[in-house]
C-alpha cells in the first residue's frame, strides 16, 4: 500500500522552474530519502505535498487523500518539519507543545498526554521547562520533530532535520528518524549523501526540478557500476605486479593508485561484470612470493551515484 503518491507534478514560478512532471510511490512505513543540492526542487515538492501551496499542474495523494480536493483531511495525516523551524524562543518546551496541541484540534483532556508522549518520543524529558531560546540547535530540532507528530501522523516530512548540526546531534536526530519511521512513513529532504544511505530505504534523486532516479541505494549502485572494481595492496616490483594483475582472464585495466612505505602499493583493477577474481588475484600475488596486504571490491558509493546521475542529466539538458 502507498502512503504517498506523486502524478506528474509540476510547479513554476512565473518563468522559473520549481519542479516538473515529477511522479513517484513512497510505501507505507517506508523512510524515503529526497536527495539533491540546494534549489533542486526538494523544498517545493514538500510545500505542496504538505498543502502549502498548489501546483501548476499534476496532483498528490497522501493516504489516499487528494491534496488539491481535500486538503484538510491531508493536513491531519501529515506532520511536517520545514528547513527552519518556528520555533517561539521565549516560550518554554512544554508551553509551546501544548500550544501547538491546541492549535491541531488535540481535545483538552487529551491534550497533557501527547505533549507528554511526544516530549518522551524526541528525547526532551530533561529540558521539557527551559525556554526554547536556550536550548542548543539539536535540542531545537527536537523541539520541531516533536511539534511536527502531535497530530500523530502517518506521513513525517522532514525538510533538511541535520543542517546545522555538529557530528554529535546528527546521530542523535538521524537515530531519532529511524526510531519514528518503525511507526509512520517518512519523507527526509536532505544534500548531505550520508544521511540517505544511513537512514533511508530508498532514495529519489532530484536535480533541477527534475526526477533523476528513484530506487534503493544497493539498485542504483547495481544499475550503474558497469565495471567492477577490486582494490589490491601488495609488496612487491610495481610494474611486474601491474603486468600480472593485467594478464588475468577477466581483468579490463589496472590502475596503480599510489606506492607506500615498504614497497607496498596500490592497484585498482577493473573487471568484467559477473567475473570474480579476488581467489585468483591472491593466488597470483602468492605464487610470485609477493605480499598480499590487501584485496577487496570496491563498491559505488551514494556520491558516486549522485554525481553520475546529475552529470548524466546536466549533458541531457545541453543536447
Amino acid at each position: 500500500m502507498n502512503a504517498i503518491e506523486v502524478e506528474h507534478l509540476t510547479k513554476f514560478y512565473g518563468p522559473a522552474r520549481g519542479v516538473e512532471d515529477i511522479s513517484f510511490n513512497v510505501k507505507a512505513g517506508e523512510i524515503m530519502g529526497f536527495l539533491g543540492p540546494n534549489g533542486s526542487g526538494k523544498t517545493t515538492t514538500m510545500r505542496i505535498l504538505t498543502c502549502f501551496f498548489p501546483p501548476t499542474s499534476g496532483t498528490a495523494r497522501i493516504c489516499g487523500h487528494n491534496i488539491l480536493t481535500d486538503s484538510l483531511a491531508v493536513r491531519q495525516k501529515t506532520g511536517y518539519l520545514p528547513e527552519s523551524v518556528p520555533l517561539y524562543l521565549d516560550m518554554p518546551v512544554f508551553s509551546y507543545l501544548r500550544f501547538f496541541a491546541e492549535v491541531k484540534g488535540i481535545t483538552t483532556k487529551s491534550r497533557k498526554g501527547k505533549v507528554d508522549e511526544v516530549i518522551g518520543a524526541c528525547g526532551l524529558d530533561s529540558v521539557a521547562h527551559r525556554l526554547i531560546g536556550k536550548l542548543s540547535k539539536g535540542y531545537r530540532q527536537r523541539v520541531g520533530i516533536a511539534q511536527s507528530l502531535l497530530n500523530d501522523p502517518e506521513v513525517l516530512i522532514l525538510d533538511e532535520p541535520t543542517i546545522g548540526l555538529d557530528p554529535k546531534q546528527i546521530i542523535e536526530i538521524r537515530n531519532l528518524i529511524r526510531g519514528l519511521g518503525s511507526k509512520r512513513t517518512v519523507i527526509l529532504s536532505t544534500h548531505i549523501l550520508p544521511e540517505v544511505s544511513m537512514t533511508c530505504d530508498r532514495v529519489i534523486i532530484i536535480h533541477k526540478g527534475r526526477l533523476v532516479a528513484v530506487d534503493t541505494p544497493a539498485n542504483l549502485i547495481k544499475r550503474l557500476q558497469q565495471t567492477p572494481r577490486i582494490i589490491v595492496k601488495a609488496g612487491g616490483p610495481s610494474e611486474k605486479i601491474k603486468d600480472a594483475l593485467g594478464s588475468l582472464p577477466g581483468v579490463v585495466a589496472v590502475t596503480q593508485k599510489q606506492s607506500g612505505s615498504q614497497g607496498l602499493h596500490s592497484f585498482q583493477v577493473e573487471t568484467q561484470e559477473g567475473v570474480h577474481l579476488i581467489n585468483s588475484i591472491a593466488r597470483t600475488i602468492d605464487n610470485h612470493n609477493w605480499t598480499l596486504q590487501e584485496v577487496r571490491p570496491v563498491d559505488m558509493t551514494l556520491e558516486d551515484i549522485f554525481i553520475h546521475l546529475v552529470t548524466e542529466e546536466e549533458g541531457a539538458d545541453t543536447t
